[in-house]
């Protein structure tokens, strides 16, 4: 195990490194992220991570699911990213491909929901053993 850098992304206020696992899938689990479809989630998706100031790290799209590893600000709720992403993607596909109202009679392209977890640069021990050792003479706020 090398050595490696922090990479921390910053704000006009804050330096922050808070990155997502994020997976979301079509309804009913329909293969159908192939061929032009596929691209077009991809730019839509891409589109929307700009403009909402989200870093993609990694991002892949199978037939039936999307994984994307990503950096969101503090200031953005991943369940407001998520909505965005989700609900720009459905309605241009849907408006585009209008084949695709033989698969989804309703209005929706994906399933609800979504997984998601965070990854950490550090553990929650390491966090504990700083704040002891860099502040041994304040109050705490906990308990």
């Amino acid at each position: 195990m090398g050595t490696e850098i922090m990479h921390y992304d910053k704000g006009k206020h804050t330096i922050y490194h808070n990155r997502y696992h994020i997976i979301w899938i079509t309804k009913y689990r329909f293969k159908v992220l192939k061929g032009e479809i596929r691209k077009r989630v991809r730019a839509i998706t891409r589109q929307v991570c700009e403009e909402l100031g989200v870093s993609i790290i990694s991002g892949v799209l199978s037939m039936d699911h999307v994984h994307m590893f990503i950096s969101i600000p503090p200031h953005r709720a991943v369940s407001d990213v998520m909505r965005r992403i989700k609900g720009r993607t459905s309605r241009k596909i849907q408006m585009e491909f209008p084949e695709l109202k033989q698969k989804y009679w309703g209005r929706h392209f994906w399933a609800r929901g979504y997984f998601c977890t965070t990854s950490g640069a550090v553990n929650e021990e390491t966090i504990l053993q700083y704040i002891e050792k860099y502040t041994p003479n304040s109050t705490g706020i906990s308990r």
